[in-house]
């Protein structure tokens, strides 16, 4: 099995695509994860500089704001095609509200898996707030009545929802990664989905929980004789990064956390590089 590097468009938006993909290429990642835009100028700028230097693609998909489950639907698979026209290795998807039922969001959950049975394409629901997803116990229902669905584990948001680094659901865990195809690499604490840096030993038993957390999907990946785990470092920008008072400067380097927390995994999976 192979793992592959991920690097986030979210906080680097400001940089041309032909700016940023170099910039990719030069810190060692094998590709980006971004949403598509709709304006086909940009999406094209974003094709020539992913082929030019040679960056596989993982799509993203946040756009889900509209609390009327139709229209939720029909912007949902709009732009599920609109991403695919960049060939991504595989979609993330923020599918679903935390306020729709169960049910609700099982016709979500439905509709990708139409779409990925017909475009042959590999979709990966978020583990996010505010989504269908949004917490370890919700998760858990929703994965064991919907047995096709993979998620992108992302359990920093977990650890916000519940105050907690997840001690008492060790049975959410145990399924969440078993249907994990996707990482994203962030760490989260009790009181909020980001901490302010990983590198600071005031943050050491949040790192230890969520790098146990990935070394049990590695190894479940692994012994289901997978071909290839993509982990993207998704530490982000203001607001997610805490900032200064009143000049909003923020207090640590998002580009530099996020280049560290990759070449940090890299070694520590480096079998499977």
């Amino acid at each position: 099995m192979l793992i592959k590097f991920f690097c986030p468009r979210w906080g680097s938006e400001s940089l041309s695509w032909d700016d940023f993909c170099l910039k990719v290429k030069q810190e060692g990642y094998h590709g980006v994860e971004s949403p598509v835009s709709l304006e086909e100028e940009e999406k094209k700028d974003m094709k020539t500089a992913l082929d030019k230097y040679e960056l596989l693609f993982i799509g993203q998909y946040y756009q889900s704001f509209d609390s009327n489950l139709e229209v939720n639907k029909i912007e949902f698979e709009q732009h599920l095609y609109n991403i695919l026209e960049l060939n991504p290795l595989l979609i993330d998807s923020q599918t679903g509200k935390d306020y729709f039922t169960a049910q609700q969001n099982k016709e979500l959950f439905d509709l990708a898996s139409i779409f990925s049975n017909d475009n042959n394409i590999l979709i990966a629901h978020e583990t996010h707030r505010n989504k269908a997803l949004f917490a370890a116990h919700i998760t858990m229902n929703l994965l064991n009545q919907n047995p096709e669905v993979k998620i992108t584990a992302d359990f920093s948001h977990w650890c916000n929802v519940s105050e907690s680094l997840l001690e008492e659901q060790e049975k959410a865990l145990k399924i969440a990664i078993e249907r994990t195809v996707h990482i994203h690499a962030r760490v989260g604490n009790s009181q909020s989905a980001q901490v302010s840096d990983p590198r600071s030993k005031q943050w050491g038993s949040e790192l230890e929980a969520h790098l146990n957390w990935w070394d049990k999907i590695v190894e479940n990946r692994a012994a289901s004789n997978s071909n290839l785990l993509t982990i993207t470092p998704e530490f982000g920008p203001y607001p997610y990064m805490p900032a200064i008072p009143f000049t909003k400067m923020p207090i640590a380097n998002q580009w530099d956390i996020n280049v560290y927390m990759m070449n940090l995994l890299k070694e520590r999976y480096h079998l499977y590089n």
